[in-house]
C-alpha cells in the first residue's frame, strides 16, 4: 500500500485512542504539549508518558517512522509550520446554546482551518500525482461514498464530468458493486469513508481491486479496513465541534484531497480541459441573468393613490 497521508498531530488525535494502552499514552503526551515533545529526548518522552524507550521506538515505527529521531523531526516540522502560520490552535470546539453567532463563527472557522491545514500538512503529493495520472488515462472512474462522504464523491464526479473524464458516482450499493465488477486494469475506483469502516464502501473497493483497478481510499483512519483494501490511501484530518461530530466535520478535508486530484488531472489534460470548460460555460450562459438586473418597479399599496 502506498500514498498514505495525514497530518501527524491529526493522525494522533484520530488514531491515538484506538492504539494499545502504552502507545495511546505516548500519543496523549505528545498531543498535550507538541512543542515540548519536539525537543524531548526519547528518555524524556518515555518518562513523561510512563512508558519505556523501547515502547517509544515501537510507537514511532507504528506510525511509519524509522525511529524516534524521525518522529521528533516530524513533530517539530508540524508545530513550527503551525506557529509560522499563526493558526489559533487553542480555540475550543465547544459551542453553547446561547453563544452569539460571532463566537460560533470563530469556532467553526478555526476548526475547519485546522482540519484543512492538518490534511494538507500530511498530503503525499507523489500519491496525488499517481492517482491523477491514472484518472487522466482511465477508461472508467468510479466514485462511492455514503452520507456526508457521498456529498464529497458527488462533487468530485461533477468536476470530472466537466472535463470529459468518464466518471460515475453510485449512491446505491448494489449498483456500485456491479459496476466495480466491470472495471478493468487501468480504471480507477475511489472510496470515501471518514471511519474507514463503512461496509458498502469497503466491499465496493475490494471488488474493484479484484478486477485490477487502481483503488483509492479517502479516510480519516489510515489503518482502517478501507485502507487495507486500497492501493493508495489519503488520510484526512478532522476537528470536531459541538453539533458537528467527526463524520460531519470531515467534508472539507475530503474536498481538499479531491480538489487537488481534480486540478492535477486538469493539468495533465490541459487542452481537453480548457476546451471542455469553455463549451460547458457557453452551454449554460443563456440561462444566466445579465450582470445588470433591471430595477423592479414596485406596485402601489392597496388603498394608496
Amino acid at each position: 500500500m502506498t500514498g498514505e497521508s495525514g497530518g501527524l498531530l491529526g493522525r494522533l488525535r484520530i488514531e491515538g485512542p484506538g492504539m494499545p494502552e502504552a502507545l495511546a499514552r505516548i500519543a496523549e503526551t505528545i498531543l498535550a504539549d507538541p512543542e515540548t515533545s519536539a525537543h524531548a529526548s526519547i528518555v524524556d518522552l518515555a518518562e513523561r508518558s510512563g512508558t519505556s524507550t523501547a515502547t517509544v521506538t515501537r510507537f514511532s515505527r507504528t506510525l511509519g517512522f524509522k525511529g524516534y529521531a524521525s518522529l521528533r523531526v516530524a513533530i517539530a516540522t508540524e508545530t513550527g509550520r503551525a506557529e509560522q502560520a499563526r493558526w489559533e490552535t487553542d480555540i475550543s470546539g465547544d459551542i453553547a446554546p446561547d453563544d452569539p453567532l460571532t463566537d460560533v463563527l470563530g469556532v467553526v472557522t478555526a476548526a475547519d482551518t485546522r482540519a484543512i491545514q492538518g490534511t494538507a500538512a500530511g498530503l503525499d503529493v507523489t500519491a496525488v500525482e499517481r492517482v491523477a495520472a491514472a484518472i487522466a488515462q482511465a477508461g472508467r472512474v468510479e466514485l462511492f461514498g455514503l452520507g456526508s462522504s457521498g456529498t464529497a464523491a458527488r462533487e468530485m464526479a461533477f468536476r470530472l464530468e466537466r472535463i470529459r473524464v468518464p466518471v460515475w458516482h453510485r449512491v446505491d450499493s448494489h449498483t456500485a458493486l456491479t459496476n466495480a465488477a466491470l472495471l478493468l486494469p487501468g480504471d480507477v475506483a475511489i472510496g470515501l469513508s471518514h471511519s474507514g469502516r463503512t461496509r458498502e464502501v469497503i466491499e465496493t473497493l475490494a471488488e474493484a481491486a479484484d478486477h485490477g483497478a487502481l483503488t483509492v481510499a479517502v479516510t480519516s483512519f489510515g489503518r482502517s479496513p478501507l485502507a487495507e483494501v486500497a492501493d493508495v490511501v489519503f488520510t484526512t484530518s478532522v476537528q470536531e465541534t459541538t453539533f458537528r461530530l467527526a463524520a460531519l466535520s470531515a467534508l472539507h478535508s475530503q474536498l481538499l484531497v479531491l480538489d487537488l486530484i481534480y486540478v492535477a488531472v486538469a493539468q495533465r489534460t490541459y487542452e481537453r480541459t480548457a476546451e471542455a470548460l469553455e463549451l460547458t460555460v457557453r452551454a449554460v450562459d443563456a440561462h444566466r441573468l445579465p450582470e445588470k438586473i433591471p430595477t423592479r418597479r414596485r406596485g402601489r399599496v392597496k388603498g394608496q393613490p
